[in-house]
């Protein structure tokens, strides 16, 4: 496969496939493609497809596959901002923030991540439930607004506030912790806990979440 990602801050990654070669997307991802294109809708297995929908995604996943020779498919960005694409290996997972996958390559996996610690569950900055990227291939994830990357070192620390964490590789740590003093927790406006990353890993970070937006844009809306 190649590809290109282009159109910043509303951007698109454009596919090439080889004749056989397929691509995963979740339902209503594809933006245009070649004719040669061949849809199938699969569930592939009940607890796969329950683990999806936990994480934010349909149940059902969407498979093309190029016939007859070379074929194109693009996939566009649902939210201004970024499309990253990661190299997912053995040893190099990769977990997302929920609804963040776009498309991938047939021999990546997506399934649910739950966080081990129950605080970060219910209080850190994506909740109890993330995606996880795992097997061979190039996967394709969408990022709100800018992305910020940030290489930690083994026991190098991250505070985030909730919502900006994109993603971060399987080896980085993530807990939660409260804001000190009542007074920063009432009249702060962070809220009472943030995130804490804890190298070693890369994380990426997001600068404008679609939470963030649509709290800003709340009080501007007419009442029902």
């Amino acid at each position: 496969m190649r590809y290109e990602i282009v159109g910043e801050p509303l951007p698109v990654v454009i596919c090439h496939v080889d004749a056989g070669e397929s691509l995963i997307t979740e339902k209503g991802s594809m933006s245009w493609m070649s004719p040669n294109m061949k849809m199938e809708t699969r569930a592939g297995g009940f607890g796969k497809a329950v683990g999806r929908m936990f994480s934010g995604e349909s149940m059902f996943q969407n498979i093309y596959t190029a016939e007859g020779g070379e074929g194109m498919i693009a996939f566009a960005s649902s939210f201004p901002g970024t499309i990253m694409a990661f190299n997912i290996a053995p040893g190099q997972e990769i977990i997302a923030q929920k609804s963040a996958f776009l498309a991938s390559e047939q021999t990546v996996t997506l399934s649910v991540h739950m966080q081990k610690k129950l605080g970060a569950g219910f209080f850190g900055g994506e909740g109890f439930i993330m995606q996880k990227l795992s097997g061979n291939g190039t996967a394709f994830v969408e990022i709100d607004g800018y992305c910020c990357r940030y290489d930690l070192a083994p026991g190098e620390q991250l505070i985030v506030d909730t919502g900006y964490l994109a993603a971060m590789t399987a080896t980085v740590g993530l807990d939660i912790q409260s804001v000190a003093g009542l007074k920063n927790k009432l009249f702060g406006g962070e809220g009472f806990f943030n995130t804490v990353l804890t190298g070693p890993g890369t994380v990426w970070i997001q600068s404008m979440p679609v939470s963030a937006v649509a709290g800003a844009i709340r009080g501007f809306l007419p009442a029902n």
